[in-house]
């Protein structure tokens, strides 16, 4: 019992002085040894023990507070160049090179992200690894930078552990195995993803999108295996159906709008005929958002608006649990009455409009709209899985993509307003 003990204590101590000794190494190849005897020995940790490690970088590799106060006085004193070099360099927390250094070794990238993969999920009840976070925020934002990322398309002929990885990380509408993910790879189908050159064999965010005549309005066909290929001829919309983030890592950093602008450029090249970019995308919380009595905190909403809100709240009167109850016994957004019908599109609409612009509006839709695409059109009976009955009362939006507006609508969005159709408000 006692060696259980004293054997996880020498391996926590051993990987706490390893990053003393990587910090204070100046030959370059020394410290790349180094960098992966403390990976080596990260990896053997217990989450508990990694924990530890967390707080250690925490609390021992933060600037020097003196160091920091005179800098920041003779910048205050003296605003020069030097004067504010000195003081980026004071205030940079040594934990940063201590992570880049950890990067010089050939599985240091992937270290990394798999760190702040487990950081994420303590960090909610050790808020005093924030500042950690957000070093390791910071070098990989830089890293991955989407000038360094190298888009691919992945077809049936790329590798095979590339494709496993595409049905493992399928986040939104889940592969059934290699006869629904050749059905995506399809000539109508498409899938593209991003990589860095350090982790080669890593999909890091990837999008599929379906080549089809008009803007759908439910994902059913679209992801059904046994739907009928169509030809070039018949393409005229590009539909982003699906797009996934691979590593939990790299939350936060941004690569997916990148990813679907670059994507829509390179179909246009390649098939002039098309015409519409267009999402058809779920709208996860939304019925968490309705069951908690659908808060309104914008200050902007019509009065007209904001009486139809309140009334279709009224009509349907849901809690959790009765949500809950209600989907596990069969309802559904196909055979409900025509003023649950109308109420749900009320609120979806709403909740789109209003409240997307706002702290913890749906994530969806602020990717979308912040990436400068319009609310184009909500759909009613659009994805009859469970999930999707449970967590959007079936409902589906399309946001469209105008290459040409992107920017004019983005802008809109940062400031407040969401682009949309005309149409959508008949809905409320």
């Amino acid at each position: 019992m006692l060696l259980d003990k004293i054997i996880p204590s020498r391996l926590l101590s051993k990987a706490l002085n390893a990053t003393k000794r990587l910090l204070s190494e100046r030959g370059e190849s020394n410290a790349a040894s180094m960098a992966l005897d403390l990976i080596a020995t990260y990896n053997l940790l217990s989450d508990e023990q990694k924990d530890q490690f967390f707080r250690h970088l925490a609390e021992k590799f933060n600037p020097e507070p003196a160091n920091v106060l005179a800098a920041a006085q003779a910048y205050a004193s003296k605003p020069s160049a030097e004067h504010l070099i000195a003081l980026s360099a004071a205030s940079e927390s040594p934990r940063q090179e201590l992570l880049r250094r950890l990067n010089r070794a050939p599985s240091g990238t992937k270290t990394i992200i798999d760190m702040r993969h487990h950081l994420l999920r303590t960090l909610h009840r050790r808020p005093e690894l924030k500042a950690l976070d957000a070093d390791m925020a910071h070098l990989l934002g830089s890293w991955f930078n989407a000038g360094f990322l190298k888009m691919h398309q992945v077809d049936w002929r790329s590798p095979a552990h590339i494709l496993e990885k595409i049905i493992q990380y399928e986040a939104v509408h889940a592969i059934d195995g290699w006869d629904d993910l050749r059905r995506r790879l399809q000539p109508d189908r498409r899938c593209f993803a991003f990589f860095h050159p350090q982790l080669p064999d890593e999909p890091l965010i990837f999008v599929e999108v379906a080549l089809l005549p008009e803007i759908p309005g439910s994902i059913g066909p679209l992801v059904d295996k046994k739907s009928p290929t169509l030809t070039a001829d018949q393409f005229k919309c590009a539909i982003f159906y699906s797009i996934s983030n691979c590593q939990p890592g790299l939350r936060g950093v941004s690569m997916g709008n990148f990813l679907i602008k670059r994507v829509a450029e390179t179909l246009q090249k390649e098939l002039p005929s098309l015409r519409s970019f267009c999402t058809l995308s779920p709208v996860p919380a939304f019925m968490d958002w309705v069951c908690s009595g659908a808060p309104l905190t914008a200050q902007n909403v019509r009065p007209a608006w904001r009486a139809r809100h309140q009334a279709s709240v009224d009509l349907l009167g849901l809690r959790p649990a009765l949500w809950n109850e209600r989907v596990t016994s069969g309802w559904r957004p196909d055979t409900c009455s025509e003023d649950e019908r109308a109420a749900l599109q009320s609120l979806c609409t709403l909740y789109l409009l209003a409240q997307s612009t706002q702290p913890g509006g749906n994530p969806v839709a602020k990717f979308h709209l912040g990436n400068g695409a319009r609310l184009h059109r909500v759909n009613w009976a659009a994805d009859l899985s469970r999930k999707g009955i449970k967590q959007s009362a079936g409902l589906m939006v399309n946001y469209l993509y105008d290459l040409d507006k992107v920017e004019v609508n983005h802008e809109l969005f940062v400031n407040g307003e969401v682009s949309f159709t005309k149409s959508v408000t008949q809905l409320i």
